[in-house]
């Protein structure tokens, strides 16, 4: 199994894929120097299979290397599982 996130910034989203086809996305809005993470889905045939936080990683991961943006975690999702990964909590505190 392979997965990539691909951005897609004229519609301010991530999306996820599986094996060439898309399961997940990760919607976001941008204000100043943050991004604002607003909305994230997996297909719901894969829910519980942990492919919603290998995607929010993969988005952090991506945010961390391509931008300077600073992380407002907005989707509950989002926020549970910014708690229980304090490695990606400087994301929120960046300038």
């Amino acid at each position: 199994m392979s997965t990539e996130v691909l951005h897609l910034p004229g519609q301010n989203r991530y999306v996820f894929k599986k094996d060439g086809e898309q399961v997940g996305l990760t919607d976001y809005t941008l204000r100043g120097n943050s991004i604002h993470i607003t909305h994230t889905e997996i297909d719901p045939h894969l829910r519980g299979s942990g492919l919603g936080a290998e995607m929010v990683q993969s988005v952090f991961d991506a945010i961390r290397t391509d931008t300077s943006y600073r992380v407002v975690a907005e989707c509950p999702f989002v926020v549970d599982w910014l708690g229980k990964h304090p490695e990606y909590q400087e994301l929120e505190l960046r300038g």
